[in-house]
């Protein structure tokens, strides 16, 4: 979750007066680290996460593994945040402290709590830890994430967790590759809010996956307004949740071209190039073949 939440931990933490040291990006060799490191039956951004930890333990003195419970009211995110600090502490040897308080971010008091537990382990100075979560809220409130590019020509939504869509290992760099064909992207985060909620709303029951309910609502409503030509769908094998998200957007647009991209550590590039293209050529053919039936019906008058 760093990609859309680190305004708020680096400042936090550089307000307290730490240095901070983070990971580099993604690579092979953070992935053969995660790999070795992690039990087989996890996600791949899991096992990605052992190899980011496994890279930078002996580069400080102080791990931030947020255990992160909830983002909004009455929803939860995947099980796997709740346990990731003891996943890292018994499976990676020889590691420093880590964060263990449980992580609310529905609302800033709950926050502040764990930034409280979190900072008397750096500074006894409450007014310090105070002035330092106020800045990062700050921070945090001014940052933008998501990608909103559409065009003319075609448009797709580009559906998928936060820490897939904005790490271009783990999605082979999917975004510049639709840039290059001219393709237009638009993300989560520019759904229409109240269609996107009242799309949610009619489900027999409400998702209590945060991840759910946004990448749902937001797929459904850029549907509904015609807003893309299609959804491209990186979902992690052996994610849950996303089995249950895709069968859910496929029941409720129909024939809608959607095309789901399953990764792992074992997956090819050229086989998500393949897909990829043929997906586009698709596209492309479904456009021009409603271009001519709009034409063959017009009439002048």
């Amino acid at each position: 979750m760093y990609s859309k939440y680190h305004p708020f931990f680096e400042n936090f933490f550089f307000g307290l007066g730490a240095d901070i040291i983070n990971s580099e990006n993604t690579n092979k060799r953070i992935l053969n680290l995660g790999v070795k490191h992690c039990v087989d039956e996890a996600c791949l951004p899991v096992k990605i996460y052992h190899g980011h930890v496994a890279s930078i333990k002996d580069q400080c003195d102080f791990l931030v593994i947020p255990r992160i419970m909830q983002i909004h009211n009455y929803e939860y995110i995947c099980p796997k945040f709740c346990g990731l600090p003891e996943m890292i502490m018994h499976s990676i040897p020889n590691i420093p402290p880590v964060t263990l308080e449980p992580l609310y971010m529905h609302s800033n008091k709950s926050l502040y709590k764990w930034c409280l537990s979190v900072g008397s382990m750096i500074t006894e100075n409450k007014r310090k830890i105070r002035d330092a979560f106020e800045h990062a809220i700050t921070a945090q409130n001014s940052f933008r994430t998501g990608i909103n590019n559409p065009n003319n020509k075609i448009t797709v939504m580009l559906a998928g967790h936060p820490y897939i869509l904005n790490d271009s290992y783990i999605n082979m760099n999917i975004i510049k590759k639709l840039n290059d064909k001219g393709i237009g992207i638009i993300t989560e985060e520019f759904a229409p809010s109240p269609l996107a909620d009242s799309q949610v709303k009619k489900l027999i029951v409400k998702p209590f996956w945060t991840f759910c309910r946004n990448l749902y609502g937001a797929a459904t409503a850029f549907y509904q307004e015609s807003k893309i030509n299609g959804i491209i769908y990186l979902s992690s094998f052996a994610c849950g949740i996303d089995s249950v998200v895709v069968d859910l957007i496929r029941l409720n647009t129909g024939d809608f071209p959607m095309l789901v991209i399953k990764l792992d550590e074992h997956t090819g590039e050229a086989g998500v190039d393949t897909r990829l293209e043929a997906f586009i050529d698709m596209l492309e053919r479904r456009m021009q073949k409603n271009i001519a039936t709009f034409s063959s019906h017009s009439t002048v008058i």
